[in-house]
């Protein structure tokens, strides 16, 4: 079984994080300010790829965004690929400059 978590430290920079059977299988490096969500990195254990867990961190990151109403900046190449790929799903958490 798949859970994500948001962890975030006293400076608002953190992970959501993706554990798989109680294992870490991967992480999205981000940061809060105000009220934006910058994604940084996203990373998935070798051991792990190919099973869309790429896509469970994203969803994690949205909902956490949508569940404090922050906006997402980001700057990490897969997390803005996937906002390019899919406008309107993810059109409410979008921060574009």
């Amino acid at each position: 079984m798949e859970t994500t978590e948001i962890v975030l430290d006293g400076k608002h920079r953190g992970e959501v994080e993706l554990f798989s059977d109680g294992k870490k299988a991967g992480k999205m490096d981000i940061s809060v300010s105000g009220d934006k969500l910058t994604v940084y990195h996203t990373e998935v254990d070798t051991i792990y790829e190919g099973r869309g867990f790429a896509k469970l961190l994203l969803n994690g990151l949205v909902s956490y965004a949508r569940e404090k109403g922050l906006m997402i900046v980001p700057l990490c190449p897969y997390v803005h690929a996937q906002f390019k790929r899919h406008p309107q799903e993810y059109m409410d958490v979008w921060f574009k400059k």
